[in-house]
């Protein structure tokens, strides 16, 4: 196989903290000789189990960066026992785009594993993650929000596994994090996700919802800076207590995704969190194209809570309308 071409800042062998780059080559119009600079920290002090936690795997969402970016301002080698690797941008160029997908190629990072060292900019990065980092690692958290485009009520989120015991390790890191809600979670496609990567490898792996809307809150920031020490402490890397508060274990069942069949403006009838019954309208879609349509209903297959919606206010036929999930 061909060798990637990006090269790290960083020994991630060395004891001490060290704060770098991942240098991937990148030819273009304003510097024939460039380089996307993707900031990376290792913090490690001897033997120890690897966590490896990233942020910005969509670049329109910030509670990972800005916890992360933290973490790594905070930490000292003298509170850990093993070792954690920092990437709070994972898809670089989107983060500082402020968009989804990466303006190079388009690439969605998460639909882009397992990657290619000699590919588009996004493949090579995700070729590099599938090679030589996820090797690396013991426990794998990859923060995400809803970006511009969905809002959710904050959640951490473990996977159904068809490996148990690795499933029930996924779970109870899920748990450690401590979020307001703990999701079960189910995948519209999980084809080419860098989730799906790291599972496949065996890895206890973590994911998050922390709201959206392409911004973060204080409340929502928070939740991802105490979870993300949380898990590092449940892992046995970082010294302290986990910081524990009630949080509401969550279920995807079959039906929880509810699909817009029409474009127009969105009329949401419950809020995030707010109890739904089967049969209660989630939402309505009212036609803009002219005055006296009447609006199309949307009810909700299942009864639980209003765990995630469409975010802002217009939808197309396709877009992800709601997602209800049921409280265990």
């Amino acid at each position: 196989m061909k060798a990637n071409p990006i090269a790290a800042g960083v020994d991630f062998e060395a004891d001490g903290i060290q704060h770098g780059h991942l240098r991937l080559p990148y030819s273009r119009d304003d510097s024939a000789w460039g380089s996307v600079m993707i900031p990376i920290c290792v913090i490690k002090r001897g033997a120890g189990p690897t966590a490896l936690l990233t942020g910005a795997n969509h670049g329109d969402e910030y509670e990972g960066p800005i916890a992360l970016y933290d973490l790594a301002a905070s930490v000292t080698p003298e509170q850990v026992s093993g070792r954690i690797i920092i990437v709070p941008a994972f898809n670089y160029p989107a983060f500082q785009a402020g968009t989804r997908t990466s303006p190079i190629d388009k690439g969605n990072m998460n639909r882009s594993f397992p990657g290619r060292p000699d590919g588009t900019v996004t493949e090579k990065i995700a070729d590099y993650f599938q090679r030589y980092l996820l090797p690396m690692a013991d426990i794998v958290l990859d923060f995400h929000s809803g970006g511009k485009t969905l809002d959710f009520v904050p959640f951490a989120a473990a996977h159904i596994l068809p490996d148990k015991d690795q499933e029930a390790a996924c779970m109870a890191a899920m748990t450690a994090f401590n979020a307001p809600y703990s999701m079960r979670m189910v995948e519209i496609d999980a084809v080419g996700m860098y989730d799906t990567a790291a599972e496949e490898m065996g890895k206890t792996f973590v994911t998050t919802e922390l709201r959206g809307g392409g911004t973060s809150t204080a409340r929502s920031a928070g939740v991802a800076k105490r979870g993300v020490r949380n898990l590092l402490i449940h892992a046995g890397i970082l010294t302290g207590e986990i910081e524990r508060s009630d949080t509401v274990l969550l279920d995807m069942p079959d039906g929880c995704f509810t699909f817009a069949q029409d474009d127009g403006m969105v009329e949401f009838c419950v809020d995030l969190g707010d109890p739904i019954q089967a049969g209660q309208m989630i939402a309505r879609i009212h036609s803009t194209a002219r005055t006296g349509v009447v609006s199309t209903p949307y009810l909700s297959s299942l009864t639980g809570i209003l765990a995630g919606r469409h975010y802002p206010g217009l939808v197309k036929t396709g877009d992800c309308l709601a997602v209800v999930a049921v409280a265990v």
